[in-house]
Protein backbone atom coordinates (compact mmCIF):
# COMPACT_ATOMS: atom_id res chain seq x y z
CA UNK A 1 0.00 0.00 0.00
CA UNK A 2 2.19 3.47 -0.71
CA UNK A 3 2.27 5.67 1.59
CA UNK A 4 2.58 9.76 1.69
CA UNK A 5 3.22 12.49 3.39
CA UNK A 6 1.10 15.67 3.12
CA UNK A 7 2.11 18.78 3.93
CA UNK A 8 -0.08 22.07 3.63
CA UNK A 9 1.67 25.04 4.07
CA UNK A 10 2.07 26.49 7.94
CA UNK A 11 2.16 29.93 7.09
CA UNK A 12 -0.54 31.68 7.53
CA UNK A 13 1.07 35.25 6.99
CA UNK A 14 0.06 34.77 2.93
CA UNK A 15 -3.43 36.53 2.65
CA UNK A 16 -5.41 36.07 -0.50
CA UNK A 17 -6.87 38.70 -2.52
CA UNK A 18 -10.43 37.41 -1.82
CA UNK A 19 -10.59 36.39 1.96
CA UNK A 20 -8.89 33.71 4.07
CA UNK A 21 -4.86 33.00 3.81
CA UNK A 22 -2.97 30.01 2.40
CA UNK A 23 -2.38 28.03 5.22
CA UNK A 24 -6.61 27.80 5.06
CA UNK A 25 -7.23 26.94 1.48
CA UNK A 26 -4.39 24.11 1.29
CA UNK A 27 -5.85 22.81 4.45
CA UNK A 28 -9.23 22.55 2.74
CA UNK A 29 -7.80 21.05 0.47
CA UNK A 30 -5.60 17.97 2.56
CA UNK A 31 -8.78 18.10 4.09
CA UNK A 32 -10.97 16.81 0.94
CA UNK A 33 -8.11 14.87 -0.01
CA UNK A 34 -8.69 12.26 2.79
CA UNK A 35 -11.42 10.35 1.87
CA UNK A 36 -10.08 10.03 -1.50
CA UNK A 37 -6.96 8.73 -0.44
CA UNK A 38 -8.78 6.21 1.64
CA UNK A 39 -10.87 5.37 -1.03
CA UNK A 40 -7.66 4.17 -3.26
CA UNK A 41 -6.08 2.95 -0.47
CA UNK A 42 -3.19 5.05 0.01
CA UNK A 43 -2.21 5.49 3.41
CA UNK A 44 -0.96 8.77 4.73
CA UNK A 45 0.40 11.52 7.49
CA UNK A 46 -0.26 14.80 7.36
CA UNK A 47 1.76 18.01 8.80
CA UNK A 48 0.78 19.70 12.04
CA UNK A 49 -0.52 23.50 11.55
CA UNK A 50 1.84 24.62 14.42
CA UNK A 51 4.81 22.37 12.75
CA UNK A 52 7.83 24.42 11.66
CA UNK A 53 9.25 23.38 8.78
CA UNK A 54 12.69 21.55 10.03
CA UNK A 55 9.72 19.56 12.40
CA UNK A 56 7.63 18.63 9.22
CA UNK A 57 11.05 17.54 7.11
CA UNK A 58 12.08 15.54 10.41
CA UNK A 59 8.32 13.86 10.95
CA UNK A 60 8.77 13.04 6.83
CA UNK A 61 11.79 11.67 6.96
CA UNK A 62 11.15 9.68 10.52
CA UNK A 63 8.67 7.54 7.84
CA UNK A 64 9.29 5.35 5.70
CA UNK A 65 7.15 7.17 2.69
CA UNK A 66 6.52 6.75 -1.47
CA UNK A 67 5.84 10.16 -1.74
CA UNK A 68 6.35 13.76 0.21
CA UNK A 69 3.68 16.44 -0.88
CA UNK A 70 3.52 20.13 -0.13
CA UNK A 71 1.16 22.39 -1.03
CA UNK A 72 1.26 25.76 -1.21
CA UNK A 73 -0.10 28.46 -3.31
CA UNK A 74 2.02 30.93 -4.91
CA UNK A 75 2.36 35.13 -4.86
CA UNK A 76 4.14 37.53 -7.38
CA UNK A 77 6.19 39.66 -6.78
CA UNK A 78 5.10 43.36 -5.94
CA UNK A 79 5.59 44.54 -9.33
CA UNK A 80 3.51 41.95 -11.02
CA UNK A 81 1.04 41.20 -8.19
CA UNK A 82 -2.32 40.42 -9.51
CA UNK A 83 -0.53 40.03 -12.99
CA UNK A 84 0.77 35.94 -12.96
CA UNK A 85 -1.79 32.76 -12.74
CA UNK A 86 -1.11 29.16 -12.99
CA UNK A 87 0.38 26.58 -11.23
CA UNK A 88 3.68 25.56 -10.80
CA UNK A 89 4.85 21.67 -9.68
CA UNK A 90 7.80 21.66 -8.33
CA UNK A 91 10.83 18.86 -7.84
CA UNK A 92 13.77 18.50 -6.90
CA UNK A 93 16.13 18.38 -10.22
CA UNK A 94 18.10 15.19 -9.49
CA UNK A 95 15.17 13.21 -8.38
CA UNK A 96 13.78 11.09 -11.23
CA UNK A 97 11.18 9.98 -8.99
CA UNK A 98 10.11 13.29 -8.29
CA UNK A 99 9.90 14.35 -12.04
CA UNK A 100 7.96 11.23 -13.00
CA UNK A 101 5.25 12.23 -10.09
CA UNK A 102 5.83 16.14 -10.69
CA UNK A 103 4.90 15.52 -14.66
CA UNK A 104 1.60 13.28 -13.67
CA UNK A 105 0.63 16.20 -11.55
CA UNK A 106 0.84 18.70 -13.94
CA UNK A 107 -0.76 17.14 -16.92
CA UNK A 108 -3.74 15.86 -14.72
CA UNK A 109 -4.19 19.88 -13.35
CA UNK A 110 -4.47 20.96 -16.98
CA UNK A 111 -8.01 18.72 -16.67
CA UNK A 112 -9.21 21.01 -14.39
CA UNK A 113 -7.34 24.61 -14.30
CA UNK A 114 -9.06 26.79 -16.31
CA UNK A 115 -5.69 27.98 -18.89
CA UNK A 116 -3.73 24.89 -19.75
CA UNK A 117 -0.84 26.42 -20.92
CA UNK A 118 -0.35 28.21 -17.60
CA UNK A 119 0.99 24.63 -15.95
CA UNK A 120 4.71 24.30 -15.34
CA UNK A 121 6.54 21.20 -14.13
CA UNK A 122 9.67 22.55 -13.06
CA UNK A 123 12.79 21.06 -12.07
CA UNK A 124 15.15 23.11 -9.08
CA UNK A 125 17.26 23.12 -6.43
CA UNK A 126 16.34 26.05 -3.85
CA UNK A 127 13.40 24.19 -1.69
CA UNK A 128 14.63 23.42 1.03
CA UNK A 129 11.34 20.84 1.57
CA UNK A 130 12.28 18.86 -2.17
CA UNK A 131 16.28 19.09 -1.14
CA UNK A 132 15.96 17.70 2.31
CA UNK A 133 13.11 14.94 2.54
CA UNK A 134 14.39 11.45 2.01
CA UNK A 135 11.28 10.16 0.24
CA UNK A 136 10.82 11.93 -3.18
CA UNK A 137 9.19 15.36 -2.86
CA UNK A 138 6.97 17.77 -5.02
CA UNK A 139 5.81 21.03 -3.96
CA UNK A 140 2.67 22.04 -6.31
CA UNK A 141 1.95 25.49 -5.66
CA UNK A 142 -1.70 25.87 -7.18
CA UNK A 143 -2.28 29.28 -8.23
CA UNK A 144 -1.68 32.88 -7.22
CA UNK A 145 -3.65 33.87 -4.24
CA UNK A 146 -2.50 37.68 -5.07
CA UNK A 147 -4.75 37.14 -8.53
CA UNK A 148 -8.13 37.32 -7.99
CA UNK A 149 -9.24 34.73 -10.76
CA UNK A 150 -7.01 32.28 -9.16
CA UNK A 151 -7.39 32.79 -5.83
CA UNK A 152 -11.11 32.32 -6.71
CA UNK A 153 -10.10 29.17 -8.62
CA UNK A 154 -8.48 27.88 -5.40
CA UNK A 155 -11.52 28.47 -3.49
CA UNK A 156 -14.51 27.05 -5.62
CA UNK A 157 -12.60 24.20 -6.46
CA UNK A 158 -11.32 22.77 -3.37
CA UNK A 159 -12.78 19.56 -4.17
CA UNK A 160 -12.15 19.17 -7.63
CA UNK A 161 -8.27 19.63 -7.08
CA UNK A 162 -8.29 17.22 -3.97
CA UNK A 163 -10.01 14.58 -6.37
CA UNK A 164 -7.39 15.33 -9.13
CA UNK A 165 -4.36 15.43 -6.99
CA UNK A 166 -5.45 11.47 -5.76
CA UNK A 167 -5.95 10.84 -9.53
CA UNK A 168 -2.64 11.83 -10.20
CA UNK A 169 -1.03 9.63 -6.75
CA UNK A 170 -3.34 6.83 -8.11
CA UNK A 171 -1.69 7.00 -11.87
CA UNK A 172 1.84 7.18 -9.80
CA UNK A 173 1.61 4.15 -7.81
CA UNK A 174 -0.25 2.17 -10.62
CA UNK A 175 2.71 2.61 -12.84
CA UNK A 176 5.04 2.07 -9.97
CA UNK A 177 3.66 -1.25 -9.53
CA UNK A 178 3.67 -2.43 -13.32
Amino acid sequence: MPKIYLSPTVQDNHSYIIDGDEEYYMNLIVDAMVPYLRENGIEFQRCNPGNTLAQIIQQSNSGNFDLHIALRSNSAPEDLQGVLRGPDVYYQATSTSGRKAAGIIGENLREIYPVRKLIATIPTTIYTELKRTSSPAVLIKLAYHDNFEDAQWIRNNINPIAENIVKSLTELFDSDSE
